[in-house]
């Protein structure tokens, strides 16, 4: 099992939230596969807040997402036990209402946190996200799929964090996710076996017979 990498100290991050959720029952019988899902926010002071329209949003990506990637994902990786159980991923960004959605869109949405949050659980696809602005203490859904194979549909599922405090109107939440394992219970087959189906097949195919 891989080991974490040490953490950077992040500049401007006001506190962290981690949120585990562990799946046991469904509809009262214990599920096939048990499954833990963890979020891990970090509340920063917003770089641009005050600043207008700022053309150039690139000087503080690379300053601040690196660390952010490193120290959410330290949080996902030690939550689910290890790099190796780590199944699926996620992110997310919900800017403050004194925001712009770019703003948060420019903190995960590039190599300088997807890259890194990435090659920290040993994956290699692209990572599925969430990104909205809204006032302190509103819940996010954070997707999550699987993280060396996208067309897994079994581990389509979401991850949810709610900051009672955050973000304020000139703060940023940042969020890294991951699942341990599938959806309770999956059963619906996978997109790599599933048949070819075509809206013109389907309006030409006769009724269901009822019994």
């Amino acid at each position: 099992m891989s080991e974490p990498s040490a953490v950077p100290v992040v500049p401007g991050v006001r506190k962290v939230v981690t949120v585990v959720d562990e799946v046991l029952l469904e509809l009262g019988r214990p599920v096939a596969v048990p499954v833990r899902r963890v979020a891990a926010a970090a509340v920063i002071r917003n770089p641009w807040a005050g600043r207008g329209v700022v053309a150039d949003l690139q000087p503080e990506v690379e300053r601040i997402a690196p660390g952010l990637a490193r120290l959410l994902t330290d949080r996902v990786i030690r939550a689910l036990g290890g790099v190796d159980r780590v199944e699926s991923f996620g992110k997310a960004a919900v800017v403050g209402l004194d925001g712009e959605i770019e703003h948060g869109g420019a903190l995960i949405h590039t190599p300088f946190f997807g890259n890194v949050l990435r090659e920290l659980v040993e994956g290699t696809s692209i990572i599925v996200f969430s990104d909205d602005r809204l006032p302190a203490g509103e819940p996010l859904t954070v997707p999550l799929w699987h993280k060396t194979a996208a067309a897994t549909r079994s581990h389509y599922q979401t991850a949810h964090i709610r900051v009672p405090d955050a973000p304020r109107p000139d703060e940023i939440v940042v969020v890294a996710a991951g699942a341990s394992g599938p959806r309770p219970n999956a059963r619906i087959g996978d997109r790599r076996s599933d048949p070819l189906v075509r809206l013109a097949d389907l309006e030409t195919a006769p009724p269901a017979r009822s019994g």
